[in-house]
């Protein structure tokens, strides 16, 4: 048996990317498409689009061991995940520059996924199948879901990539991720929502306003609208979709602080609302809203070390408290 080669420019076994670019020998993942993310305007989030969380490789296989080229950018990275049959089999730490993960894996034909880390710029060479016969694409599980979300949907404080909320959701209901979590990004960018109206889907879900609050992106008179623009783009592309919103968890001691634009998070989390009950009332039966609070509450404030971002046992709090909520509206039907 001879080693296998698996790279993104195999169909069906990289997942979770709407992009990747050829760098030399190497592939660059993008969570937004590089042709038109100029169009943002917006450097950090640019570098946020290369960070890889919720990119991975699944495949079904006998190998008995892999290996993985990872050349990391940035000097804080998070680590590797490799996952056996569902369970976390390793985590394999990088640091900056260029390493070669290798891990030994347990006999006979398993599911194996690869998680690249979920915080920091990194590319990959192709994940290499050593004693494989086999290495076949899985069904990719019945539900395409992509949820869109701040620093606390990307969730670097996680244990690890197959850790943080959106994974562990996905992995518990077996659904197909493609996670739009951009740390300090969430910004409702037009860019971002094209980028969902051009995914397929079987569930969306918007985690909006921490971002909008921290930089003052919109105020009293334009919050709303924004929102409801946002969803209505997603919408007009996603005809019956099931589209969640989330709006922000608890954060004390902005709950009642006036931001730059003159709101509170009280009033973000009240404009999102309101933006949903009008869609709403407007006939959008299949638009939900989750208010962010029952998710992370004041009660769960000591899981918020720096008072607003959760550690990774509130993310694990997040993923119990969001899993059965999105199951309800989670359609395994082609989009």
């Amino acid at each position: 048996m001879t080693a296998i080669r698996l790279g993104p420019d195999v169909p069906g076994i990289w997942r979770g990317c709407l992009a990747w670019t050829q760098v030399g020998d190497a592939w660059q993942p993008w969570r937004l498409p590089p042709d038109r993310i100029h169009t943002a305007h917006a450097p950090d989030l640019v570098a946020r689009a290369r960070m890889a969380a919720g990119v991975r490789a699944t495949v079904r296989t006998d190998a008995t061991a892999l290996e993985l080229r990872v050349i990391a950018l940035d000097d804080e990275m998070a680590p590797v995940d490799v996952v056996v049959d569902g369970a976390l089999w390793r985590r394999e730490p990088l640091a900056a520059g260029a390493s070669t993960i290798r891990v030994t894996l347990p006999p006979g034909t398993k599911v194996v996924e690869v998680w690249l880390p979920q915080y920091g710029e990194a590319q990959i060479g192709p994940l290499v199948l050593h004693g494989a016969a086999t290495a076949d694409v899985t069904d990719g599980g019945g539900v395409r879901w992509v949820t869109y979300g701040s620093s606390i949907t990307q969730c670097r404080t996680a244990f690890g990539p197959s850790e943080t909320w959106p994974a562990q959701v996905a992995r518990r209901l077996g659904w197909d991720l493609t996670c739009l979590g951009f740390s300090g990004e969430c910004h409702l960018d037009p860019v971002a929502a094209r980028a969902i109206a051009a995914t397929r889907a079987n569930l969306i879900s918007l985690c909006l306003g921490i971002n909008v609050y921290g930089r003052g992106s919109f105020g009293p008179r334009t919050l709303a609208g924004q929102v409801s623009g946002f969803i209505e783009t997603v919408r007009d592309a996603h005809p019956g979709v099931p589209i969640v919103v989330i709006s922000p968890i608890t954060s004390p001691s902005r709950e009642r602080l006036p931001n730059a634009a003159t709101m509170t998070l009280e009033d973000v989390r009240g404009a999102v609302a309101d933006a949903v009950a009008a869609l709403r009332h407007g006939g959008e039966a299949r638009l939900h809203l989750v208010d962010g609070p029952s998710v992370l509450g004041p009660d769960d404030a000591h899981l918020l070390p720096d008072g607003l971002h959760p550690n990774a046992a509130g993310y694990r709090l997040m993923a119990e408290r969001l899993a059965p909520l999105l199951a309800d509206h989670g359609r395994a039907t082609d989009a």
